[in-house]
């Protein structure tokens, strides 16, 4: 079955033959699903009435387990954003009810994030969600390969999550 990336590739190696247009096969097949999924995670986050950065934090901290608190510098850490962005994030999620704020026992300058009862739930139904769009996604492929196309992957992404910073 002849994809998007086949007339692609098909047409850069006729225009430019003296070119290696090989790694196109893979990374813009990458690229294209990173698009469709993308969409895929808005769609399941929109039924939950929640925006991506809104479910990358509360499930940030539902994965925290009981009591779903981080400080805000562990969040950071988490979501890979700038800390006045961290800040308005947290504001905008506390005054929908997702999430609170708590003095730091262990810093009295400090403040934990927790998540609310309806944050959790809102994360939970929002990942349930995910998982279903995300199993439609890759329906078509067997558990070995997924398995494959997984163990694939994390040997492309784990130089660049591992830089030391």
């Amino acid at each position: 079955m002849e994809d998007e990336v086949d007339r692609l590739v098909a047409a850069w190696r006729r225009e430019r033959p003296d070119l290696d247009v090989e790694p196109l096969e893979v990374l813009s097949r990458v690229s294209r699903l990173a698009r469709h999924l993308d969409r895929a995670r808005r769609l399941a986050f929109a039924e939950h009435s929640l925006e991506p950065w809104e479910f990358d934090v509360l499930t940030s901290l539902r994965r925290a387990g009981a009591p779903y608190q981080l400080s805000p510098g562990q969040l950071l850490t988490q979501t890979l954003v700038t800390s006045g962005t961290m800040t308005n994030r947290i504001d905008r999620l506390a005054k929908k009810g997702l999430v609170e704020r708590l003095p730091d026992p262990s810093d009295r300058r400090g403040v934990l994030v927790r998540l609310t009862a309806e944050g959790r739930d809102r994360a939970d139904q929002a990942l349930a969600g995910l998982l279903d769009q995300e199993r439609a996604i890759l329906a078509e492929l067997s558990r070995a390969q997924r398995a494959e196309l997984a163990a694939l992957l994390r040997q492309l992404t784990a130089p660049f999550d591992n830089i030391p910073t």
